[in-house]
């Protein structure tokens, strides 16, 4: 393996090592939204040496995004997000393969990744995504973020357990925005670095965070750690 000496704060990690350095270069994982979330998350997988990243994502760079989505630079505005995300990480790490996908096709790149992130900002899609990850039993990493509260759950069928409408039925609820009730910058960028972390202990196949919300409260730096149960009668994986 190339530039050993890129990796080797984490290849000394008896978790990981060598093989497990190659295990994270031979690794797929698809970014779906790249925004606060997935900015962060995706630079933290590029570092690590995670050998191809799919990015996903349909908007432009917008002033206001530069607050929390620090991927991005002045220069990047007006460009795709996941072209400006793109030219960044090969910055970082040329070794990584970053490939890009529109909101027509993401879901098709679901079949080629070995683990899942939706760090996306909408339920049609967080809905969707959930879907085709219960169809293919690929690991779905979710994250949210708004206002000083985030959330972060690992959903993994493989070992039976639940899916995101398990937690999250589609009702077909409105939901609020940051652009509507406002979100400070290392929240999401908190839960972004930790999507990364787990999604790196799902590809190294080390850890157990799957059937649990974890629910932030940054005002009072306050962690809750919450079971989630199958539900038999999920119309997504119920039986």
């Amino acid at each position: 393996m190339s530039d050993m000496a890129r990796y080797s704060r984490q290849i000394v990690l008896r978790e990981v090592g060598v093989n497990g350095q190659q295990l994270l270069r031979d690794s797929t994982a698809l970014v779906i939204g790249v925004g606060g979330l997935g900015t962060i998350a995706s630079l933290y997988l590029a570092g690590a040496g995670v050998g191809r990243l799919i990015l996903a994502d349909r908007d432009r760079v917008e002033l206001t995004n530069l607050q929390r989505q620090i991927l991005y630079r002045q220069s990047d505005l007006g460009r795709t997000k996941t072209e400006a995300a793109r030219d960044q990480l090969g910055a970082l790490n040329p070794q990584v393969a970053v490939e890009l996908r529109d909101e027509k096709s993401w879901a098709q790149a679901i079949a080629q990744a070995d683990v899942v992130l939706d760090c996306s900002d909408n339920f049609p899609t967080r809905f969707a995504v959930n879907a085709a990850c219960v169809q293919l039993r690929k690991p779905l990493v979710s994250g949210a973020a708004i206002r000083f509260e985030g959330q972060l759950a690992v959903f993994d069928l493989r070992g039976g357990g639940p899916c995101y409408a398990c937690l999250y039925p589609d009702a077909g609820e409105a939901q609020e925005t940051c652009e509507e009730a406002g979100v400070l910058g290392p929240v999401v960028g908190t839960i972004g670095s930790l999507q990364a972390l787990v999604a790196l202990k799902l590809l190294l196949g080390i850890g157990d965070d799957a059937a649990h919300l974890l629910v932030w409260d940054a005002l009072v730096m306050n962690w809750r750690r919450l079971h989630i149960a199958p539900d038999p009668h999920c119309p997504v994986c119920g039986e």
